[in-house]
């Protein structure tokens, strides 16, 4: 039997999905038509919400048309104040302060196109965040919610009074009413959340739906702290005569960070070069070449040794040449699963192209590891803020420099730049660099150098933000412990917040790579 009608002609698509920066110019307008006289979002603002938790970001497509959105992040609610702002819970809109060892999602906008209400979209969307908190395994989600219908009744009730009449179902208000409906409890009535909201007189209903699939883990509610040992190794540069003498000296090193129960070890930049001590090659850019020929013993040697020693190792910096006959200055993580990351030195300095040719690579990388996400910014890359800041927002909390300094002067520029960027990021930064000589070596006879481990300037930290530091010029290695735990909450709470504090509206930097 022959259908009369082709189905798919009147088949529509209703979908919820993550929100993609292409979708940002239709939530931008449909803000206008949801939300008139308020202040809308600002593309920075959803930009920044995309890049710092996409998976809470979400929007309602209907056969291709962007017709709702919704918008979260998660923190650790007890530690707001529980007469909050929208602004001190959102970071002033750009979600910076999102925590993903949080426990509570918190919903900061939903929007429906006015024309598609009546679809059950908003529905549709608060479903979705249920959703993501059970994939999650948050233990709530908690949103500010407007009282739109209030300024009809501000002279006559009280928030508390209005809010009680719409619970009773004396009143509708199309968001409270909605709300209760779908399973949101009342914590409690927040003044001043919203300041242009002036249909609900700057009042906000705090809602909270408890996930009823939460499984309570160990993640830092019994915690007081979260230490990572770190072992640098100040390396003396002296001359050798194979590749071995190199790998017994690496060798002691690890073992040394090891025994120490270290989480951490980390070499200088460059100290492989110490092979051109037996290489017997006067041209500086043909003993960089032939240095290159080590490469895999280099990446094997350290392999081995983190695995062996179960220690991830920042193996300092090597010169690799890759297929395009370049050769890079790159830093390799050597975890101690086994696993290897690499990071190519983005800025070259002027006696690196003079007397090498060595090429600059592009890329910011932040690394996952045992011990939190970490980067990697070699010698002169530090000396640039943007590059530390784009790190710390991709996830860093350490950021870790090999260097490789002739004179005090080039020293100091490292060791200022490095404590300027735990300051500035609130993170923790690690340095480590050769000393030593090798006289018969062009542009590698002298070395200076004085290793440290810095931290973020404020009471819970080091009294002078330094964690330790070894003395000028020795061969010898520095442990220290910095505890993320306490990195966590003076981000949240210190004297100064810097990350939170940040004039999105004055300034940004953007990554190109993006």
């Amino acid at each position: 039997m022959a259908e009369q009608f082709d189905l798919s002609e009147f088949e529509v698509s209703m979908i919820i999905r993550e929100m993609t920066l292409i979708d940002v110019p239709a939530i931008l307008e449909m803000q206008k038509h949801c939300f008139p006289g308020m202040v809308p979002w600002k593309e920075e603002q959803l930009r920044s919400h995309i890049d710092v938790f996409p998976e809470g970001q979400l929007v309602a497509e209907l056969d291709g048309e962007v017709i709702g959105s919704c918008s979260s992040l998660i923190i650790n609610f007890d530690e707001y104040d529980d007469r909050h702002s929208w602004d001190d819970v959102t970071d002033e809109g750009y979600i910076t302060n999102h925590n993903p060892d949080g426990y509570n999602l918190y919903g900061i906008e939903v929007m429906v196109n006015p024309e598609y209400r009546g679809m059950k979209v908003g529905q549709r969307l608060y479903e979705a965040r249920k959703e993501l908190a059970r994939e999650m395994n948050l233990k709530s989600i908690i949103i500010g919610g407007r009282i739109p219908n209030y300024h009809k009744h501000a002279d006559e009730m009280s928030p508390r009074e209005y809010v009680d009449a719409v619970s009773r179902h004396k009143i509708y208000d199309p968001v409270l009413t909605f709300q209760l409906m779908s399973g949101f409890q009342l914590m409690r009535i927040n003044p001043n959340y919203l300041e242009d909201d002036l249909q609900s007189g700057t009042y906000a209903t705090l809602m909270e739906w408890n996930n009823v699939d939460y499984r309570p883990v160990s993640k830092r509610h019994f915690k007081t702290s979260l230490p990572v040992r770190i072992c640098v190794v100040q390396y003396q540069m002296r001359a050798i005569s194979s590749f071995e003498e190199l790998a017994n000296q690496c060798e002691y090193f690890v073992d040394v960070a090891s025994d120490a129960h270290s989480d951490f070890a980390v070499f200088p930049e460059i100290f492989t070069t110490q092979l051109m001590s037996f290489l017997n090659e006067p041209s500086p850019g043909l003993a960089v070449r032939k240095v290159t020929d080590f490469t895999e013993q280099y990446i094997e040697m350290f392999t081995d040794l983190a695995v062996r020693y179960n220690v991830n190792i920042i193996g300092g910096s090597h010169f690799v040449k890759e297929e395009n006959d370049e050769i890079y200055n790159i830093a390799y993580l050597f975890r101690r699963d086994g696993s290897i990351e690499k990071q190519y030195k983005i800025h070259i300095t002027p006696n690196e192209r003079k007397w090498w040719g060595i090429s600059a690579g592009d890329s910011v990388r932040v690394f996952d590891t045992d011990c939190g996400k970490i980067a990697i910014q070699i010698c002169y890359d530090i000396e640039f803020p943007e590059l530390a800041r784009i790190a710390t927002d991709m996830g860093a909390n350490i950021i870790f420099t090999p260097f490789c300094t002739e004179d005090r002067q080039g020293y100091l520029r490292v060791r200022y730049c490095s404590q300027a960027r735990a300051v500035e990021n609130q993170i923790y930064t690690v340095i480590s660099g050769t000393v030593g000589n090798l006289p018969q070596t062009e542009n590698m006879d002298i070395q200076y150098a004085q290793s440290g481990i810095f931290a973020p300037s404020d009471f819970e930290f080091a009294r002078d933000g330094i964690v330790g530091e070894t003395n000028p010029n020795l061969e010898m290695v520095l442990i220290g412990d910095v505890d993320l735990e306490i990195l966590r909450r003076q981000r949240q709470a210190g004297t100064v917040k810097q990350l939170r504090d940040r004039r999105h509206d004055v300034y940004r930097i953007e990554y190109m790579k993006d």
